[in-house]
């Protein structure tokens, strides 16, 4: 049976309810059997695997290793995927720099089947580094199935910081964030932006995005996004416009909900939830 996470209600409360709660549900989410399944055998094999096609005539490991990229959906692309794994990332002219989704890039670049010294399938700590990027992704899933508003907001919490973080001109990490539809929407959002304004060219929505950023926070960088505290503040403008947006639930929160609420107050932990924590 299946993990399925509590997100008892929407907007800033549940977002805080989840970000308390968030470790433990991670681990039960992780321990459920099918996960535990998928990433025992990609732990016992991907160490053999030599080549782009190895990995991909491999269904099981192909799974979690497109998992881990938040590329599952592409599962059966096996000749764009083989194609992305075989050239890497080094030359400008690779495929995954041309797919214009840095997502391939990552995915390129951590098994390093281009690399002239091999794949880095067998180094130490490789696949304990995909299975995590596999777990919390499908975490973020799982959570986006029961809120969509609270899955973008946890994988903008997981991505805007490491594109923050990362070197480069601000104008592109503005136009990587405005082309992942979860990132787009979280930013949006957070900022007070109608979605309307993907109608404008380019050049014009990455104006507006920067605009709406100095207005907001006073900076229009993405680099401001490393701070967890800028970041966090995002984080409760985006759901709160979520859920105004959303408009009222069919029914106010109920006794369960604020129960769920009482018992994980600071301190309290879930050690109140053990029944629904198991899933």
């Amino acid at each position: 049976m299946s993990f399925q996470p509590i997100v008892p209600m929407s907007g800033p409360g549940g977002w805080a309810f989840l970000e308390r709660t968030r470790d433990d549900q991670q681990a039960h989410f992780d321990r459920a059997p099918m996960s535990e399944r998928a990433t025992d055998y990609f732990r016992e094999n991907i160490g053999s695997v030599q080549s782009a096609a190895d990995l991909v005539e491999d269904r099981r490991l192909l799974e979690v290793a497109l998992g881990a990229f938040g590329l599952q959906d592409d599962i059966n692309s096996s000749f764009l995927i083989n194609q992305v794994l075989e050239e890497g990332a080094e030359d400008p002219e690779a495929l995954a720099n041309r797919l214009n989704d840095r997502r391939y890039v990552e995915l390129a670049e951590a098994f390093g089947f281009a690399a002239p010294d091999g794949p880095m399938t067998s180094d130490a700590g490789f696949a304990d580094r995909v299975i995590e990027g596999y777990q919390r992704r499908g975490f973020e899933t799982a959570v986006r199935q029961q809120d969509p508003a609270m899955g973008s907001a946890l994988a903008a919490q997981r991505a805007v910081p490491e594109l923050a973080a990362e070197e480069g001109r601000e104008s592109t990490k503005w136009l990587s964030i405005m082309g992942q539809p979860q990132l787009r929407e979280v930013m949006e959002k957070g900022l007070g932006l109608p979605s309307q304004i993907g109608a404008l060219d380019l050049d014009q929505q990455l104006d507006r995005f920067q605009a709406a950023a100095q207005r907001t926070f006073g900076d229009d960088s993405i680099a401001q996004f490393a701070d967890p505290e800028r970041l966090d503040e995002l984080m409760r403008r985006y759901t709160a416009r979520a859920q105004l947006e959303a408009g009222p639930a069919p029914g106010t929160p109920g006794s369960s909900a604020l129960q769920l609420l009482q018992m994980n107050q600071p301190g309290a932990g879930l050690g109140g939830l053990p029944g629904l924590l198991r899933g």
